[in-house]
C-alpha cells in the first residue's frame, strides 16, 4: 500500500483495496487479496465487508471472490458523463474512426499519468495495452506528450517529477532533458508522434485538446502498427485529426474542467 493511502486513514485503506480489486480485471479471492496487501487480515476483511455492504464491491458465495459493485458503477457513470471529454467528444470521435479507419484514442491526464476516456478499433484491429478505462504512462505516449507540452509551470515539472522513465522499448525517452526537447517540438509543431516508445510496433500520430485559455483538457489519436503502416501514413492524417481536435475543443467551450 502506498503512503498517501496509510495517510488518509479508513478511507484511504478502502480506496486502495478498490484499486487492487480494479486492477485483477477478473474476480478475485481473499486470499489473493492478502497475499498482495499490507493490511492484517481482520483489517482487510473488515475493509472488505463495508466495501460489500456499501455496494462498492459485489461478494459471489458461490467461488468467494469480490468484484466491483453496482454502486461504483453507478458511480463511475456519473463521473464520466460530468467530468470526462468522452460523451461531448464522441459523435467526432465517431466520424474522426470512419474516416481514417484507424484505432482512436481519446485521453485525460490523470494526475500525471494517460487515463484513456474513449476508444475506437480500426478496421482491422490490432491488440495493444490502450483500452477505455486504463491508466498509461505520459511519457511515452502521443496522448501523454500532447498533453504534457501545454501544461504551464509549475505543473509540467510536477508531472515530469513522477514519470518513472522506464524504458519499455529501445525507443523510450528516458531522461527528463529528453522528454522537455520532444516536448518543445510539440509545442511548436502542435503535433506529436509516439514512435513505438510505449510498445514495439504500435505507433500513433496525437493532438491536444485544449480550452479557450490553452490548457490542455485532453488528447486524441490514431494510433496504428507498423506491420501494416508507416509513419507517412500518419503524417497524411495530421490534418483530420487537428481538425477533429479542434472541434471537440470548441463543443467542449462551456465544459467545466475537472479540478
Amino acid at each position: 500500500m502506498d503512503q498517501q493511502a496509510s495517510g488518509d486513514g479508513t478511507v484511504g485503506k478502502a480506496l486502495d483495496v478498490l484499486d487492487r480489486v480494479a486492477e485483477k480485471e477478473r474476480p478475485v479471492r481473499f486470499a489473493e487479496l492478502l497475499s498482495e496487501s499490507d493490511h492484517p487480515k481482520a483489517t482487510l476483511y473488515r475493509l472488505l465487508q463495508t466495501l460489500v455492504s456499501q455496494g462498492m464491491l459485489s461478494y459471489r458465495p458461490e467461488d468467494q471472490t469480490y468484484s466491483l459493485g453496482m454502486r461504483l458503477m453507478r458511480l463511475a457513470h456519473k463521473a464520466w458523463q460530468r467530468s470526462s471529454l468522452a460523451p461531448i467528444a464522441r459523435p467526432f470521435v465517431d466520424e474522426l474512426s470512419r474516416t481514417v479507419g484507424e484505432t482512436i484514442h481519446l485521453a485525460q491526464l490523470d494526475g500525471a499519468q494517460v487515463l484513456y476516456v474513449d476508444k475506437r478499433n480500426a478496421v482491422s484491429p490490432v491488440e495493444m495495452y490502450s483500452q477505455a478505462g486504463k491508466v498509461g504512462p505520459s511519457y511515452c505516449t502521443g496522448v501523454g506528450k500532447a498533453m504534457l507540452a501545454f501544461l504551464p509551470e509549475p505543473q509540467l515539472t510536477h508531472a515530469i517529477e513522477q514519470q518513472s522513465f522506464y524504458g519499455y522499448t529501445e525507443h523510450t525517452l528516458t531522461t527528463e532533458e529528453d522528454l522537455r526537447v520532444e516536448l518543445e517540438i510539440i509545442r511548436d509543431s502542435g503535433i506529436a508522434f509516439d514512435r513505438e516508445e510505449h510498445e514495439t510496433g504500435i505507433i500513433c500520430i496525437a493532438a491536444p485538446i485544449l480550452s479557450r485559455s490553452g490548457r490542455p483538457m485532453g488528447a486524441l489519436s490514431i494510433t496504428t502498427s507498423t506491420k501494416t503502416k508507416s509513419f507517412q501514413h500518419l503524417r497524411e492524417l495530421q490534418p483530420v485529426l487537428t481538425e477533429t481536435a479542434e472541434r471537440i475543443s470548441k463543443a467542449a467551450a462551456d465544459w467545466q474542467f475537472p479540478g
